[in-house]
C-alpha cells in the first residue's frame, strides 16, 4: 500500500479491473436465486447531480450487498432518451436532437462509471434508438386492435401566435415560454391509451404492494379516485335534451339550488344561445378555458361564475334550476356538470354566497341547528334528511341508496361507479419522440403500419422552428405513404409519443436488450420479473409508476409477462438539500459531483451521501461532513497500512484468549449482526456506516499497545471490516483487501466471497463496562463480570481509586446505579 490514501489512483484502478474483467456481466444461468435491483433511469441532460449521486448509490449499495449475499444480480442502467429538451436545443442551438441526445449519454455514462457503480453495461437501453422505440409501435398497434389505443377530440394548450400546442411546461403563468403570448385551449383530434379499462385492477392491486411508502399509495389510490354514487338525468327546460350529473352524494338532491358546469362543456354555448347572458357568458368561457386547470381546482382560489339564461327541471320536485358556468368545475372529472348543494358542500357555499343563491338545508345534524350554523360554512358530514319530500327522517347513508333506487325506478338516474382516472393522452406535436404508426386513409380510414414495415423511422429532413404544429408533417419522405390496405395514397399519423411510453416498459427491455424478434424473450423475463427493488423520486409516485403498472397488466393480457405488478419493493428516496432549499441552478446551490469526485473521490462521495440522512429523508448537504467521510477512509488506510507487514504472513482467526481481545471479538460480531439487520430492514444505511465507524473505534483503542496485540484476530477484524465497507466504498475497500494479501477481489465473480456471519455465542459479553459518575461528572471506569450484582457494583465504584480523590472528605448523600451502564455518586 501506497503511504497516502490516493483515492483517484485507487480508483481508477478498480474500475479498470471491474471493467475488463466483466465483473458485474450479467450471465444466463439460474442455479442462484434472483435479485433484480433498478434505480429510475435519467433524463440525458449532459451533467449528473448530486440527486443522480444519492440514488445510484443507494441502489448500488443494494446490489453489491445482495452479490455477497450469493444472488445472482441484475442491475442495469439506460437512458430516457426523448423528450422536449433535446427538441429545444434544436431550436435553439441548431443541434439536431439525435446528436445532442448522443453526446449528452456519452457525458453522463463516463461521469456514472467514475462513481464506480455495479452496472451491466451491455444491457444498456437508449429509448431514441429505433431498436427500442420499434417496440413502443408494436405495443400501441396491439393496443389499437384491442381498443386500447384510441382516437378522440381533446382540449390542448394552443398558441396562436407560433400556432403550436404546448405542454403543461411550456405554459408559464397562462402564457407561452417562447414568445409569450396569452395560452388557449383548442379541441383537437388526439390519440389516447384507454387506462380507465384497468381502473378497478390498478385500485384493486394496491392492496398487493405491501413494501411500498404508504403515501405513494395513497397518491396512486386518489388519482385512481373510485367513487360510489348516482348518475342522474336533468331534464333542459324547453328542449329536447338533458344535462348528466354524477355525484357521491344523492341524499342531498332536494337541496339543490343552481347546476354548475364547465366552461369546456359541450352544452355551455348551447345553453346560453339567445339568452341576455350570451354574451358574457361566452367572453367568461374563453377568459377560464386560457387559465391553469390545477388553480381553478384549487381549494382557495376565488369562485368565479355566469348565468347561462338556462334551467334544468327537478327530476323528483320538477322544480326549475338555474345552470351556471363556473370556473372550478372541469369536464375531465365526472360529467363536467356538478349538482350544487350550497348547504352541504364547502365549495358550492361559497359559490352561492357571492352570487346570491339560496342555500336549502336537507341534511341535519342531531347535535346543533345547521340552519344557524350555515354562516360559518357547509354542513358537510351524515346526520337525519329534512325538507326531502318521503324520505324524510332517513339517515343520509341509507338515503343514498333510497333515493338512487327511486331515480331508476323513474328513469331519471341510476346508480354508478366513477373513477377520477382519465384516458392517458399520449398525443405529441413534437419531433424528437416515437412516431404514432399509424396511416390515414381517405378510403379505408384509420389503418395501422403493418408490424413488417416497423420500426416507422424518424425522419432527418425536418426542419426546427418552433412552431406551426407537429415538425413531421413538414417532411414529405415521411408524410406521404401508400394505405395498407388499398395501396392509394395516404398520410402517416404526424404526431410522437409521449415519453412515459418510452418509461412504461424498459425494466421488462431490461430482461432481453438484445432480443430482435420479440420486445423480451419470454424466459428471460419469467427469470427476472418482476423488479425486486425499485428506487426513485416521489415525483415519479403517481403517473411513472401508474403507467408502468398499466403496461405491464396489458402486456400480462398479451401472453408477453407472467407479473401483474412490476416492482415488489420500493424505495422513493430524499431529496439533497443546500441552504435549506433543494439543489437546483437557479437557486445557485448546486455541489458538482465532478468536482467532488475528483477532490475526494467516488467513496467518499458515497460514503456521506449514504451516512448523512435515512435514504427515504431529506439530506441536508454539508461540506463538514464530506471532510469527516473523507477523513475516516485516510484513518482506515493508515490503519491498514501500519498493521500490513505484520499481518502479510498471518493466518486469521476468529478466536482469542485475552479479556481485550474477547472484547474486540465480541465487537466484530456484533457489527456483523448490526450491518447485516440495517440492509435488509428499510435499508438504514446511515446505521450501517455509523456501526462501521463504532468498529473502526474500537480496533483503533485496541491496537494502541501494539505488544497486546492478537494478530491473528486483529487479520480477522479488518478481513470483516473490508468486506462490511465494500459495498458503501468499494474501490477502496478492494485495494483494502487486496493488501490482506487475498488473491482475487471482493467482488470476482468466480470467487463470490460470502457476507460475513456472525456467531450468537460471542455476542453474549463475559464483561461489562460501567461509567462512573460523581455529581453527575465522569470521573472514572470499571471494567466489572457481567453478572455483578448492583451492590457489588456499587461498593467497587466508591473503592475506585480515581474516584476516591473526588469523595474523599465529602458527605455521601446517594448512589444511583443504572442497570449495566453507570453509577453517580452524590456528595455534598
Amino acid at each position: 500500500m501506497k503511504n497516502k490514501y490516493d483515492p483517484i489512483e485507487v480508483e481508477k484502478k478498480w474500475q479498470s479491473i471491474w471493467s475488463e474483467r466483466q465483473y458485474f456481466k450479467v450471465l444466463d444461468e439460474s442455479s442462484r436465486p434472483k435479485y433484480y435491483c433498478l434505480e429510475m433511469f435519467p433524463y440525458p441532460s449532459g451533467k449528473i447531480h448530486m440527486g443522480h449521486v444519492r440514488v445510484y448509490a443507494i441502489g448500488d449499495v443494494i446490489s453489491r450487498y445482495k452479490r455477497l449475499r450469493g444472488f445472482h444480480v441484475l442491475h442495469p442502467m439506460g437512458w430516457d432518451a426523448f423528450g422536449l429538451p433535446a427538441e429545444n436545443a434544436a431550436i435553439q442551438k441548431g443541434v439536431h436532437p439525435a446528436i445532442w441526445t448522443i453526446k449528452n449519454i456519452e457525458t453522463m455514462r463516463k461521469q456514472l462509471q467514475s462513481m464506480g457503480l455495479s452496472y451491466d453495461w451491455e444491457r444498456e437501453v437508449t429509448t431514441c434508438v429505433p431498436e427500442y422505440y420499434r417496440w413502443n409501435q408494436w405495443f400501441f398497434i396491439k393496443m389499437f386492435e384491442r381498443g386500447l389505443a384510441y382516437k378522440k377530440k381533446s382540449s390542448v394548450n394552443w398558441c396562436p401566435s407560433c400556432a403550436t400546442v404546448l405542454a403543461n411546461e411550456q405554459v408559464e403563468e397562462g402564457k407561452c415560454w417562447r414568445c409569450e403570448s396569452v395560452v388557449t385551449q383548442k379541441e383537437l383530434e388526439q390519440w389516447f391509451f384507454k387506462i380507465t379499462a384497468y381502473a378497478e385492477q390498478l385500485l384493486a392491486d394496491c392492496d398487493q404492494l405491501k413494501n411500498w411508502p404508504e403515501r405513494v399509495l395513497t397518491m396512486q389510490k386518489n388519482w385512481i379516485g373510485k367513487s360510489v354514487g348516482a348518475e342522474i338525468e336533468f331534464e333542459i327546460e324547453g328542449q329536447n335534451r338533458f344535462l348528466s350529473v354524477f355525484t357521491t352524494r344523492p341524499d342531498t338532491l332536494y337541496g339543490i339550488s343552481f347546476m354548475s358546469i364547465a366552461p369546456e362543456h359541450p352544452l355551455a354555448t348551447v345553453l346560453v344561445k339567445g339568452t341576455p347572458y350570451e354574451k358574457e357568458a361566452l367572453s367568461f368561457i374563453e377568459k377560464i378555458k386560457s387559465e391553469d386547470k390545477e388553480s381553478r381546482m384549487s381549494e382557495t382560489g376565488e369562485k368565479e361564475g355566469v348565468f347561462t339564461g338556462s334551467s334544468v327541471i327537478h327530476p323528483l320536485t320538477g322544480e326549475k334550476i338555474p345552470v351556471w358556468i363556473a370556473n372550478f368545475v372541469l369536464v375531465e372529472y365526472g360529467t363536467g356538470a356538478v349538482m350544487a348543494v350550497p348547504a352541504h358542500d364547502q365549495r358550492d357555499f361559497e359559490f352561492a354566497k357571492k352570487y346570491g343563491l339560496p342555500v336549502k338545508v336537507v341534511i341535519q345534524s342531531p347535535e346543533k341547528d345547521i340552519a344557524a350554523e350555515l354562516p360559518k360554512g357547509a354542513f358537510v358530514s351524515a346526520g337525519l334528511l329534512v325538507n326531502s319530500g318521503s324520505f324524510n327522517g332517513l339517515h343520509s347513508e341509507e338515503a343514498k341508496g333510497k333515493i338512487t333506487e327511486h331515480l331508476e325506478k323513474k328513469g331519471k338516474g341510476k346508480s354508478k361507479t366513477n373513477y377520477r382516472l382519465r384516458d392517458w393522452g399520449v398525443s405529441r406535436q413534437r419531433y424528437w419522440g416515437t412516431p404514432i404508426p399509424m396511416i390515414y386513409c381517405d378510403t379505408c380510414g384509420i389503418q395501422a403500419v403493418p408490424e413488417t414495415d416497423l420500426p416507422v423511422l424518424l425522419p432527418t429532413d425536418v426542419p426546427f422552428k418552433g412552431e406551426g404544429g407537429s415538425p413531421l408533417a413538414e417532411s414529405k419522405s415521411f408524410l406521404d405513404v401508400a394505405c395498407p390496405s388499398c395501396g392509394r395514397p395516404a398520410r402517416r399519423e404526424t404526431d410522437t409519443m409521449d415519453t412515459f411510453v418510452d418509461s412504461s416498459w424498459y425494466f421488462i427491455r431490461y430482461t432481453s436488450p438484445h432480443s430482435v424478434d420479440q420486445p423480451l424473450d419470454s424466459m428471460n423475463g419469467k427469470f427476472w420479473l418482476p423488479v425486486d427493488q425499485y428506487v426513485g423520486g416521489i415525483e415519479h409516485a403517481v403517473l411513472h409508476l401508474l403507467y408502468s403498472r398499466f403496461f405491464t397488466k396489458v402486456l400480462y393480457d398479451l401472453g408477453l409477462v407472467s407479473i401483474r405488478e412490476p416492482f415488489t419493493n420500493l424505495l422513493t428516496q430524499g431529496m439533497v438539500i443546500k441552504d435549506g432549499a433543494k439543489m437546483s441552478k437557479s437557486k445557485g446551490n448546486v455541489v458538482d459531483p465532478d468536482y467532488l469526485i475528483k477532490r475526494y473521490g467516488a467513496d467518499t462521495s458515497r460514503l456521506f451521501s449514504l451516512f448523512a440522512a435515512p435514504p427515504e429523508k431529506d439530506l441536508d448537504w454539508n461540506d463538514q461532513g464530506v471532510e469527516g467521510s473523507f477523513r475516516f477512509l485516510n484513518k482506515v488506510w493508515n490503519l491498514f497500512l501500519t498493521w500490513q507487514t505484520a499481518l502479510a504472513k498471518i493466518q486469521s482467526e476468529g478466536k482469542t484468549s485475552t479479556p481485550e481481545g474477547k472484547m474486540l471479538l465480541r465487537k466484530t460480531h456484533l457489527t456483523i449482526k448490526k450491518i447485516s439487520e440495517d440492509m435488509e430492514k428499510d435499508f438504514h444505511f446511515n446505521t450501517a456506516v455509523a456501526a462501521l465507524m463504532e468498529l473502526f473505534n474500537s480496533v483503533t483503542e485496541y491496537v494502541a499497545v501494539p505488544a497486546k496485540v492478537d494478530k491473528a484476530l486483529l487479520k480477522f477484524t479488518l478481513e470483516n471490516f473490508a468486506l462490511l465497507l465494500s459495498p458503501f466504498a468499494p474501490h477502496i475497500s478492494e485495494e483494502l483487501w487486496e493488501n490482506l494479501g487475498k488473491s482475487e477481489p471482493i467482488f470476482a465473480p468466480a470467487v463470490r466471497y460470502p457476507w460475513p456471519s456472525f456467531d450468537s455465542a460471542e455476542l453474549i459479553a463475559e464483561e461489562m463496562t460501567i461509567v462512573i459518575q460523581v455529581n453527575g461528572k465522569l470521573r472514572g471506569k470499571l471494567e466489572i463480570p457481567f453478572q455483578s450484582e448492583a451492590e457489588e457494583i456499587k461498593e467497587m465504584a466508591l473503592h475506585d481509586p480515581k474516584v476516591r480523590e473526588w469523595i474523599d472528605g465529602k458527605k455521601i448523600g446517594k448512589v444511583i446505579y443504572v442497570e449495566k451502564k453507570l453509577v453517580n455518586i452524590v456528595v455534598h
